[in-house]
């Protein structure tokens, strides 16, 4: 299975790689891909924020994972679960989240990278409920959420970004553990 901790159709899900700084800091630096955040990151960015997932799969066991096309084993971004503890109402939680290349967009990949990893959150790690946000303006990651079978539970003003942010104001979309009928 060539590394991966799990598969779909067309991905592959695994820990991240010191082989993924160059082409997560490209994704990184891409304006359009980081429209919907403050900035784009450099390379010590996204150095760190792989140290990050690292330590986070380490520790709890997952992470937003790095995603490979399987047709030919190509990083396109990433895709999966993170903890979320900032001050809100509904945290301390677990959020599923994707990021992915340019060149991967428009081909189905986010929506079907979200439900194998909620398939994955819920069946091995045992989450009863996942959340996924984004700023209002990100109309794209959205439909993802909806795709994937989210319901929306309304808006908040995320404590993390600046008071006078266009990106202050997030949806919240949340998706609970399917009840298994006998």
């Amino acid at each position: 299975m060539n590394g991966y901790l799990f598969t779909s159709e067309r991905l592959g899900f695994r820990n991240w790689k010191n082989e993924d700084l160059v082409p997560m800091s490209e994704l990184n630096a891409d304006e359009e891909v980081m429209e919907f955040f403050p900035q784009t990151y450099n390379l010590e960015a996204t150095k760190e924020f792989i140290r990050i997932m690292q330590k986070n799969f380490d520790e709890d066991g997952f992470c937003f994972y790095a995603v490979d096309k399987l047709a030919d084993n190509k990083f396109i971004g990433f895709i999966g679960l993170h903890k979320v503890n900032f001050d809100a109402d509904f945290t301390p939680t677990q959020e599923i989240g994707w990021r992915l290349s340019r060149s991967a967009w428009n081909f189905g990949y986010a929506t079907e990278g979200a439900k194998r990893c909620l398939e994955y959150g819920f069946e091995q790690l045992n989450f009863n409920e996942i959340y996924s946000f984004t700023p209002l303006q990100n109309i794209r990651s959205e439909n993802v959420m909806k795709k994937i079978g989210m319901k929306k539970e309304g808006e908040f003003d995320h404590p993390m970004l600046e008071k006078d942010s266009w990106l202050k104001s997030h949806l919240l979309y949340k998706i609970e553990k399917p009840i298994i009928k006998l």
